[in-house]
């Protein structure tokens, strides 16, 4: 880290937007859903108690706002801007493009869109209804009777150019916070929502237009009612839009490429397989057997409406190093980890929380069991010094209330999904990451995303985490500038 020499070359930082310059935009209303539901009521994994409503243009430019929009936007002396999104990036570098395929949107013609945040408009890739072509691509015939899709993807250099080849992590992890307020989101506007992991890559590239080199489709997530099934798809021909390039030249990074290209799927036969061999539950990892501290039962409210709670969010520049209540940090962990609806079971995550400043729990490391909402000591006393270290020295690992770390068995999933599992594995760590983000923000105190030393986040852990991979760090707590009630 200290002498591998990369630095940051300011004269490329890549354009935070993707722009099709050529494109007619479709404007979005602005005059969004109000989104009033509870922050955690946003968060529960039951389905919706009331029929849900038809897809319209308002609720779907609603879902986009809230989970990817500009919600504010900063301007520094001498003309620099800075546009602060819904969701928290790694390195606020947003390389996670949102693109539309309607079918049954009221007000949108049916087409395969690119979302822009920027001046929150769509521009249409392809005229036509392509819900099909994305349900055979998905192996997935419930999509082509849903309104719309979202299809998330990423631009591999708006990331590398701080992170370098690992950025390929980064993808999954800003993918899965993104989708957190998603599926949120849709809640709050009671639309149905999901998931799907597993897809052949190049078809969906090939639909939305994207460069190989560049650029590759992460998640599909299926929005609205089921309705009438699409019908045949028009023939999906090569794009050539125009697109401004990012920077005046770009690195390549071969490595993030051929991650990629390595857990890709190739045919939907061989989608179809990897999905069915992946269903059924996943026995939870809690190797100590430390008696279980059993945690208070969450909250069923935090306190703030989604729409403040998102509007609000920020990632937690510095933390007092005061104290939270054990009922709300038992509150944000209950409701980040409580599963979402997907074509493929959640739980491959493990959750080890340091403790440095939770009222009612005496500091250490612990291991969090999810299914008993409780956790199990594997080491007591000031830890404090160890997570500002194994966060990369970074203090704020060590000056939060408390610091959550996400690990998995690695080659158990591998074995299942192959090397998909590595995919799935760091998308959930985001998503988790991203409902403590909204846990946080809805109970009024703050969060931040971390990077870490690997190996000596396992090495912390063990005995428990031996054989295990660290994926992803969450810090909480609260920030030294007091968060506006």
């Amino acid at each position: 880290m200290r002498h591998g020499g990369h630095t940051l070359d300011w004269e490329i930082k890549p354009l935070p937007f993707k722009i099709y310059p050529a494109l007619e935009a479709v404007a979005l209303p602005t005059d969004l859903p109000a989104l009033a539901i509870d922050t955690f009521t946003a968060l529960a994994p039951a389905a919706l108690s009331r029929p849900a409503p038809g897809l319209d243009l308002e609720r779907l430019a609603g879902a986009l706002f809230f989970s990817a929009g500009v919600t504010r936007v900063k301007t520094y002396p001498g003309g620099g801007r800075v546009h602060f999104r819904a969701a928290a990036s790694t390195g606020a570098l947003y390389q996670t493009e949102v693109y539309v395929m309607a079918g049954a949107v009221d007000g949108l013609d049916a087409g395969v869109y690119h979302f822009n945040p920027g001046d929150f408009r769509l521009r249409r890739l392809r005229a036509g209804d392509f819900r099909g072509a994305l349900a055979v691509a998905a192996a997935d015939d419930a999509i082509a009777s849903q309104p719309a899709s979202i299809v998330l993807s990423a631009v591999y250099w708006r990331n590398t150019w701080k992170y370098q080849a690992r950025g390929y992590r980064h993808l999954f992890w800003d993918a899965g916070t993104l989708l957190a307020q998603l599926l949120a989101a849709a809640r709050g506007l009671d639309l149905p929502a999901r998931l799907v992991t597993g897809f052949v890559d190049a078809h969906i590239g090939a639909l939305l237009g994207l460069d190989p080199q560049r650029e590759g489709a992460l998640v599909i997530a299926p929005l609205g009612a089921p309705g009438r099934m699409a019908g045949a798809p028009p023939v999906v021909t090569p794009l050539s839009s125009e697109v401004v390039p990012l920077s005046a030249r770009e690195v390549d990074y071969p490595l993030l490429r051929q991650a990629y290209a390595d857990s890709s799927l190739d045919q939907e036969a061989e989608v179809a397989e990897w999905r069915e061999r992946g269903l059924g539950d996943i026995p939870a990892e809690i190797g100590s057997r430390a008696t279980p501290i059993q945690l208070p039962a969450a909250r069923p409210e935090a306190g703030r409406t989604l729409a403040e709670t998102i509007v609000r969010r920020g990632s937690t520049r510095e933390f007092s190093g005061d104290a939270i209540d054990v009922e709300a940090f038992a509150s944000a962990l209950y409701h980040a980890t409580r599963g979402y609806p997907a074509d493929v079971p959640p739980g491959v995550v493990d959750l080890y929380v340091n403790v440095h400043a939770v009222s009612g729990l005496d500091p250490g490391a612990y291991a969090y069991d999810r299914a008993a909402h409780a956790l199990r000591l594997l080491r007591a006393g000031d830890i404090r010094a160890d997570s500002t270290f194994l966060c990369l020295e970074q203090p704020l690992g060590g000056t939060s209330s408390a610091t959550v770390f996400f690990l998995a068995d690695l080659g158990r999933l591998l074995e299942r999904w192959g090397n998909r599992g590595y995919r799935l594995a760091n998308l959930e760590a985001g998503l988790i990451g991203g409902r403590l983000y909204l846990g946080a923000y809805g109970q009024r105190f703050g969060a931040s995303g971390l990077t870490f030393y690997d190996r000596a986040v396992v090495e912390f852990f063990s005995p428990d985490a031996a054989g295990k991979d660290a994926l992803f760090v969450t810090a909480l707590g609260r920030s030294r500038r007091v968060v506006a009630p």
